[in-house]
């Protein structure tokens, strides 16, 4: 075989290598897990700006959403994405008293919060309708979340948020 040929093998193999790496990333991206950049501190001290995080997408498709899964969800007209947690599911009933939250008239333990940072407001209570969540930051003083634009629907929950990816983070409350 000519080197000239033997070349151009090498090349065409590595191009179809490289595109065939490249096709399989971004399926995985679309499909599997997201690398995300946290953008506010409306999660902290669970997630603080500039955090990079993973992005599970896998978990949306069984629709296994649970109380204190921390997710991604678009929100806004111009699909913004904003991440915060589910304190709340279809069907539930949710308020705030003197800045404690309270599902269905029980008191919530929330370790991931900052008491210092939860306000002393009432909010509520309100039911959470069918196929919808209700998601708050834990940074309750900073957060816009369902107190202000109501329950989210499930069909816009996008992913779950498992892991701080970078910086490596010191311990923190609050993911699986």
């Amino acid at each position: 075989m000519a080197p000239a040929a033997a070349s151009s093998r090498w090349v065409s193999r590595g191009l179809t290598v490289v595109l065939v790496l490249a096709f399989a990333l971004l399926a995985a991206k679309e499909l599997v897990a997201e690398p995300m950049r946290i953008r506010t501190a409306s999660m902290s001290p669970t997630l603080v700006a500039g955090d990079h995080v993973l992005a599970d997408k896998v978990s949306r498709r069984d629709g296994g959403w649970r109380r204190g899964d921390v997710a991604a969800f678009r929100r806004t007209p111009h699909g913004e994405v904003l991440v915060k947690r589910i304190v709340a599911l279809a069907g539930d009933t949710v308020g705030i008293r003197d800045g404690r939250l309270f599902v269905n008239g029980r008191r919530v333990t929330e370790p991931y919060t900052d008491a210092s940072q939860i306000d002393s407001v009432y909010f509520g209570p309100v039911h959470v309708p069918a196929a919808h969540v209700f998601v708050l930051g834990d940074h309750r003083a900073n957060s816009r979340d369902s107190r202000v634009f109501g329950p989210v629907p499930t069909s816009a929950l996008m992913s779950r948020i498992d892991a701080v990816i970078w910086p490596i983070p010191p311990s923190r409350e609050g993911l699986h």
